[in-house]
């Protein structure tokens, strides 16, 4: 049996509350022992009492709106699920009714806050009471729209607890054994309501909750909806909610591709949860199965259904401009279905052209791994040479330096110093820490094309770092024992002051 010291520290360490660290905190200040040097466990706080320990927590939680919050919540679960249940509905209606905007800047307490009545669904309630936990996921996914409308979340920190909520209805529905029609229509209308993509995906994870029954009943309810288009209201009453390159947006005109936006997502993930490749295709009109990236993801399903061959008639169909990016996807699903057929040589010509194109480290992999022995040594040394002469330094830079093969990489930039761009200092200062214990004087051209970048375009944000990199060219200089085609350091040192004498603020920076 629990103890009620045992009890609060959990409930503090699920809601991630900074509780327990108060806790310890006001035990210090008020010089009360902690067994175990002090360490603050379950164990160490009954020591002090259920007494002492309540007037900490009073103590601690005097003006602190969370704290108090997170300690009605673990009295309440003492009561009993019942009790929890209530109190978590009370906060849950707090939130939705909250107007304050929230900012990158006070978003910590509002995350705290969804996290700890989440966790206190899953923990307090589900376990007891899964119908009754079910009924309070939904009414924490029904927070998203409300909480977004006033919260930034460029982080995407938000969105990731009500993704987690989302994959715990499936978990609960299915617990809480919930009658399928009736869960079938629940889904639809949340799918109505994904404003912001917190159901994304909610589909997959009910489905073990709905049953064949349940996803049936769904396919039937989202098709009533997609033959059921938004009224179109008189012209009189439309209202204007936007503009755009087509000219005035109304509100019925944005309902209307809401709706069949829901129908099309909709559709396609329950022939994903029904195994109905065919239904999936069909969401699909015949220009758009030629995107590279759609083609792609019905290939993989057509793999997966055994029928590689008309795989292959969509990778094949598929608009892709070589002369331009081409997705990875399809790359790697025309690659499936080639294995998948056995025309191995192909998908090994294929390999080789990923590699020559892009550089891609991956596919010389996969490629190399596949040849006969000794092959594969001269098939890499070709590779590397074909990786030395690309067009783009610094894409061939990147595949040295991730390859391993610092020598290759010391060598090009060596070779082509002057095409090195010192404006890619993210990029070049790393590769000259790793070039510089064994490379020097490649580390030494990285670093002098960031200084040389910095001065001529007058980057003074940058006159620090440039100093930096002058003083480690410096350091370098004595163990570079062959200089070659590169300016030796003292030439290369006197120029700079020539050339930008006048640039103090970078030289003040050399003196310091």
């Amino acid at each position: 049996m629990q103890s009620w010291a045992e009890r609060m520290v959990r409930t503090n360490q699920n809601a991630g509350s900074g509780l327990s660290t108060a806790l310890l905190r006001s035990a210090k200040r008020n010089g009360i022992p902690m067994a175990s040097k002090s360490t603050l466990n379950a164990k160490n706080l009954e020591t002090l009492g259920a007494e002492r320990l309540a007037q900490l927590l009073i103590e601690i939680s005097t003006g602190d709106a969370a704290a108090k919050r997170q300690l009605r919540l673990a009295l309440a679960g003492a009561e009993g699920p019942r009790e929890a249940a209530r109190e978590i509905t009370k906060r849950l209606t707090s939130i939705a009714k909250a107007r304050t905007f929230v900012n990158w800047q006070n978003r910590k307490p509002l995350v705290k806050d969804l996290q700890t009545q989440r966790s206190a669904i899953m923990e307090q309630i589900a376990p007891h009471d899964p119908g009754e936990a079910l009924a309070l996921l939904w009414r924490f996914m029904g927070l998203a729209t409300p909480v977004f409308e006033r919260c930034d979340d460029s982080s995407g920190t938000v969105i990731d607890i009500f993704h987690q909520a989302c994959a715990d209805l499936g978990e609960v529905a299915k617990a809480a054994g919930a009658a399928p029609e009736a869960l079938a229509r629940q889904v639809l209308d949340a799918l109505q309501d994904n404003g912001f993509g917190q159901y994304d995906g909610l589909i997959a994870m009910i489905a073990p909750a709905l049953g064949p029954e349940g996803v049936a009943h769904l396919k039937t309810l989202v098709e009533e909806l997609g033959r059921t288009p938004v009224p179109v209201p008189p012209k009189s009453e439309w209202q204007a909610v936007g503009w755009g390159s087509g000219g005035t947006r109304y509100a019925h005109e944005m309902e209307e591709r809401a709706r069949q936006s829901t129908v099309e997502m909709a559709l396609k993930d329950i022939a994903d949860v029904q195994g109905d490749v065919d239904g999936f295709i069909a969401q699909y009109d015949p220009k758009t199965r030629k995107v590279p990236k759609i083609a792609a993801e019905i290939a993989q399903r057509l793999l997966a259904a055994g029928r590689a061959g008309d795989a292959l008639g969509f990778i094949e169909r598929a608009e892709v401009d070589k002369a331009r990016w081409i997705p990875p996807e399809w790359q790697d699903a025309r690659l499936a279905v080639l294995e998948a057929l056995d025309r191995k040589d192909e998908a090994q010509a294929f390999r080789w052209a990923c590699f020559e194109r892009d550089l891609s480290g991956e596919h010389l992999r996969a490629y190399l791994k596949r040849l006969p022995d000794f092959d594969d040594i001269e098939a890499e040394e070709r590779a590397m040479a074909h990786a030395a002469g690309h067009p783009d330094l610094l894409a061939a830079l990147a595949f040295f330096l991730n390859w391993p093969s610092l020598g290759h990489a010391a060598r090009m930039l060596i070779d082509r110093q002057d095409e090195v761009d010192g404006d890619h200092y993210e990029f070049l200062a790393p590769a000259a820490e790793t070039l510089a214990e064994k490379h020097p004087l490649a580390a030494t051209v990285a670093l002098r094309a960031m200084i040389d970048f910095t001065l001529i375009q007058g980057r003074q944000k940058r006159y620090g770092y440039a100093a930096q990199h002058l003083a480690t060219c410096a350091d370098l200089a004595g163990r570079i024992e062959d200089f070659g085609l590169v300016e030796p350091h003292p030439a290369y040192a006197a120029r700079l002051k020539t050339e930008h004498g006048k640039k103090t603020g970078f030289w003040s920076r050399m003196d310091g």
